[in-house]
């Protein structure tokens, strides 16, 4: 049985791993790293093992110059192990899969990682887009199966969430949940399993809703952003949805809700136009193609802004925390 919060050991003595180096798993590990982790970082693909020290060390470094750890890079470094190998994996309690959406490529990873690790081990999936109830079924320890949600930059950002499948240990689920305030987050538990869990399927009915403006002419890419920053970009950071409601009152969108509710967009088909992005190639600010046109330094600033905005929101979330009125109260 998973221990309680209140004897969750100190974060040195949990090594973790996390398996798959991409961009979000270097982000993951270095999440991990300064929260104190010993920790695996294992590349089922062997191109992204020279690219994982460096990005790594630029998330220590940037952490450092935004105040976010007081420790050098070096000093994390010493506790990172970055492998090829699973047998690394044997003494880790928590090992991460970060691979990409596909079920026969996480069910390999799956039977490489229980060939090495304890039965004691829990096994988390950063999918966004797979029920945790498939994943755990892949498994042989299925009530020791978790989601965790990351988001990018995923050692800046306070998300995360901590997803139970049919099958999970409620229990295991807890510890994480406790233990990822650690780990600097404000995590949320979604208790039932279900596609897209929390955050995707509000973002996916939005991102829906502003395709459906666009391709019907009712506004530019650039209008529906600009609507976007100005409206719910400022009060999402302090409140969500049912606290901004309470906030600005609830009668109103009662009303609302009766007449635009039938209005709003049900497509089901992929947009045409994000499908002949993808098409042509286009990935977004990465190779300077995307919604907006780029050049190549309009797409690395853009790129350094996000990551800068990122440690100024932080501070600005940190300073209004989800229970800031019972703090003030004294609760």
């Amino acid at each position: 049985m998973t221990p309680p919060a209140s004897t969750i050991p100190e974060t040195a003595q949990i090594p973790v791993a996390v398996v798959g180096l991409g961009l979000m798993g270097c982000s993951i590990v270095t999440c991990l790293l300064m929260a104190g982790h010993p920790v695996v970082a294992l590349a089922p693909i062997p191109a992204d093992v020279p690219t994982a020290l460096p990005r790594i060390r630029h998330h220590l470094t940037d952490s450092l110059a935004h105040g976010l750890t007081k420790q050098t890079p070096e000093h994390w470094l010493a506790n990172l192990t970055i492998t090829e190998n699973y047998a690394d994996l044997q003494y880790c309690r928590l090992v991460l899969e970060c691979t990409i959406e596909n079920i026969d490529i996480k069910r390999r990873v799956y039977g490489l990682i229980e060939e090495q690790v304890s039965d004691e081990a829990v096994i988390a999936s950063n999918t966004s887009a797979i029920p945790i109830s498939q994943l755990q079924s892949l498994t042989r320890r299925p009530q020791r199966f978790i989601g965790l949600h990351w988001a990018e930059p995923s050692h800046v950002s306070r998300f995360l969430e901590v997803i139970c499948g049919d099958q999970t240990e409620f229990a295991y689920a807890e510890f994480f949940y406790d233990l990822s305030h650690r780990w600097g987050k404000e995590p949320t538990l979604v208790r039932k399993d279900i596609r897209g869990f929390i955050t995707n399927r509000l973002m996916y009915a939005m991102y829906r809703e502003a395709f459906d403006l666009v391709e019907k002419g009712y506004a530019t890419v650039e209008d529906v952003d600009r609507a976007c920053r100005n409206n719910a970009g400022y009060w999402m950071t302090l409140v969500g949805v049912f606290r901004w409601m309470d906030l600005t009152g609830v009668p109103a969108y009662l009303n609302v809700m009766k007449d635009l509710w039938p209005t709003l967009s049900n497509r089901t088909d992929v947009p045409p136009l994000i499908q002949e992005i993808v098409d042509r190639g286009g990935r977004g600010v990465a190779n300077a193609d995307g919604f907006y046109a780029y050049t190549p330094d309009e797409a690395r600033l853009w790129q350094e802004t996000f990551e800068r905005f990122s440690f100024e929101i932080r501070e600005l979330a940190l300073k209004y925390p989800a229970d800031v009125v019972k703090r003030q109260l004294g609760k």
